[in-house]
């Protein structure tokens, strides 16, 4: 396992605090900020940049990241609209398998339709809940409230057995923890996360027959030809997963096509040890202090019961973090050092 290049992330990364916050937002690289100027400056003067060249280097950078072909990734905004997309495709009736307490873009829109069967189950049982009958399993691959991971092969088994779609978010994934897209029917992920892009950067991985998925939202961008799909119903959708497509959010896709290259600069699994390492030295402090993490091997994040009331303290005193229901939220990512995590078990210690 290569070592993180550090001389790298220095260069990219300038924080002024103790960010170790990134489970809710991650920080932007020098190289995406410059290249969002850029593209702010170029509208401003009146010769917009083609940002839509960006879209499609992410895509590209993306699909990479993912394991699968460009053309099974759609580039959008919002995890919550893609879901919603897979909930409008089920027939009503159908059986949902979610986990409890999953973040709600993942598992809200099968509810708001009324007329699906969600089921609830706790995430350790998702695997062994899938029944005769359900349609599609629908987990964060990690949680965002503690960094529990799912077990996916697991899960993906379960369903294969009973002729059940799986849907993963992979928000709190996707640039740390390796992602197998074709390995999942559908596959979701924002990228102002682990994948360090602005907000407004979302993908969506679909399977190779598009997974008789209809393009409710489709605008021009969705055409094959968008440029003569401007005006009128869409003569001919797109052949690939753009069919799928929001309308993008440009400036952050100037982006977000850099911070996605730096993360395959830095390699996934170089940045998943990093990652790794820096949790489990804070889980072993946590342990010298008498306090106990909600249990989540193999996650960067770590989620300590009863202490999210410090957030505010902490935050004073230049330590970013978490409160998520009522338990202290760390994440810890590439930039991210022993001295951050020492700093924090400190002041934890007081």
């Amino acid at each position: 396992m290569e070592t993180l290049d550090h001389a790298l992330v220095r260069a990219e990364f300038a924080p002024v605090t103790t960010y170790l916050n990134t489970a809710s937002t991650g920080l932007l690289p020098s190289r995406a900020v410059a290249a969002m100027s850029d593209a702010v400056a170029s509208v401003a003067a009146g010769r917009p940049a083609d940002m839509f060249a960006d879209v499609e280097a992410a895509r590209a950078a993306f699909a990479r990241i993912a394991g699968v072909p460009a053309g099974r990734v759609a580039a959008g905004a919002s995890v919550a609209v893609y879901t919603g997309l897979i909930a409008a495709s089920l027939p009503s009736g159908a059986e949902v398998l979610t986990a409890q307490d999953d973040f709600s873009s993942t598992v809200n829109p099968f509810h708001v339709r009324g007329d699906l069967k969600v089921r609830i189950v706790p995430l350790e049982a998702i695997a062994d809940a899938v029944r005769p009958g359900t349609a599609l399993v629908a987990v964060s691959a990690a949680q965002s409230a503690d960094g529990r991971v799912a077990d996916l092969p697991a899960i993906r088994e379960a369903a294969r057995a009973h002729g059940a779609r799986t849907y993963i978010d992979c928000s709190q994934a996707a640039g740390w923890l390796p992602v197998d897209a074709d390995a999942q029917d559908y596959t979701s992920a924002v990228a102002f996360k682990w994948l360090l892009c602005p907000r407004g950067v979302t993908f969506f991985v679909v399977p190779k027959d598009l997974g008789s998925l209809s393009p409710v939202f489709a605008g021009w961008v969705a055409g094959e030809r968008p440029w003569d799909s401007c005006y009128g119903p869409v003569e001919e959708l797109a052949h690939s997963a753009r069919r799928f497509d929001e309308s993008p959010s440009l400036f952050s896709y100037a982006g977000a096509r850099h911070s996605l290259a730096l993360v395959e600069e830095l390699g996934v699994d170089t940045i998943r040890a990093h990652d790794l390492a820096l949790a489990d030295r804070f889980r072993a402090g946590l342990a010298t202090l008498g306090h106990a993490p909600v249990p989540a091997p193999g996650s960067p994040v770590v989620s300590v019961p009863g202490l999210g009331v410090r957030q505010p303290e902490l935050s004073r005193a230049g330590i970013e973090v978490s409160d998520r229901a009522g338990n202290l939220r760390a994440a810890f990512h590439l930039y991210n050092t022993e001295s951050d995590v020492d700093r924090l078990l400190e002041a934890l210690s007081g």
